[in-house]
């Protein structure tokens, strides 16, 4: 787990070197991502198994994403169909993030489920051939509870993850059910298939971000998957402004990664991001107190980046810039 460790402490070795005499009588934290407004650079990142946590699982993440007025990405692995969670984000946009399964004709028939919900676009994870080895998963030999499933994929026939594994059910899971040979072909594929936007998840190199710009994604998603895949891989922090500048407002860039301070998403933007994603606090205010527990988490982190804004000379979202992080 040294990358989920450095994932966090990163954002903190990025100094803010912020402004003084600007007038922040006023803020806006308001921005948009792939057009759509949101009242903050802050989304709930696609995370599984919403119920192992909260009795109304992924509903209530996205009502309170909704009432936060921002985007809920919903996983592949949701206990809770696509078509349940986009009609409850009433006032906020769903995305969906897609594993492609070795059965391409269920790939294919959950991405166009997700269109016809109303889905807003696609984000497709890149950095999961198989799983990392989680420790953690393996010792406590991770699986579902009775009732709890792959929701989206029952239909489908991948909806079962083993009750009794030898090691991590989880690992099992993707290892049978996950297409390992996804390459960049497989991105045209995914966008000949749906009129949604695709962004790719899941990369940490320039040159990776370039590629997924010629085969024509709409945006990427700087991520280690929470440093739960290869660990030793370098924390998005250090690698989100090298990545925006081999992007040149090409496309949009968002990231993800130990992201917990209203001054880490302060620095994201200045490192040239459109807004950061949120997971495992999600599933941490999920927990406490559901829908309620989400709601607080994602406003607590509106009114700290709204302070940090204030400290460092930023009236509005547009105001972070490069200069903040560079001498």
């Amino acid at each position: 787990e040294h990358t989920l460790r450095d994932n966090a402490e990163a954002w903190s070795r990025v100094p803010l070197h912020y402004r003084v005499l600007v007038d922040v009588s006023t803020r806006d934290t308001s921005t948009t991502v792939l057009g759509a407004p949101v009242t903050m650079p802050i989304l709930v990142a696609p995370t599984a198994f919403h119920k192992l946590v909260c009795p109304d699982g992924e509903l209530a993440t996205a009502r309170a994403a909704s009432r936060a007025g921002t985007v809920m990405i919903l996983s592949s692995l949701s206990n809770t169909r696509v078509e349940e969670v986009c009609a409850a984000a009433e006032h906020g946009p769903v995305w969906f993030q897609l594993y492609v399964y070795r059965d391409r004709g269920a790939t294919a028939a959950l991405v166009a489920r997700a269109e016809a919900a109303g889905a807003r676009a696609l984000v497709l994870t890149v950095d999961a051939p198989l799983l990392g080895r989680r420790e953690r998963d393996v010792r406590n030999r991770f699986h579902l509870p009775p009732g709890l499933s792959v929701e989206n994929m029952t239909t489908e026939g991948h909806g079962d993850v083993d009750p009794q594994p030898a090691e991590s059910g989880l690992a099992a899971y993707v290892a049978e059910k996950l297409d390992p040979s996804l390459g960049w072909k497989d991105v045209a594929w995914l966008r000949s298939i749906t009129r949604l936007p695709v962004l790719v998840k899941g990369l940490v190199r320039p040159d990776d971000a370039r590629r997924a710009i010629d085969h024509g994604a709409s945006g990427v998603v700087v991520s280690n998957h929470g440093g739960r895949q290869l660990d030793g891989a370098p924390a998005t922090a250090s690698v989100l402004g090298a990545i925006s500048d081999a992007v040149q407002g090409r496309i949009e860039v968002l990231v993800d990664g130990g992201v917990r301070r209203g001054t880490d998403v302060l620095r994201a933007l200045a490192l040239g991001a459109r807004a950061v994603l949120m997971g495992r606090p999600i599933l941490w205010g999920l927990a406490v107190a559901g829908e309620e527990g989400a709601f607080g988490v994602l406003e607590t982190m509106r009114e700290e980046l709204d302070q940090a804004m204030a400290l460092a000379g930023c009236a509005g979202v547009g105001d972070v810039t490069r200069e903040l992080v560079t001498r």
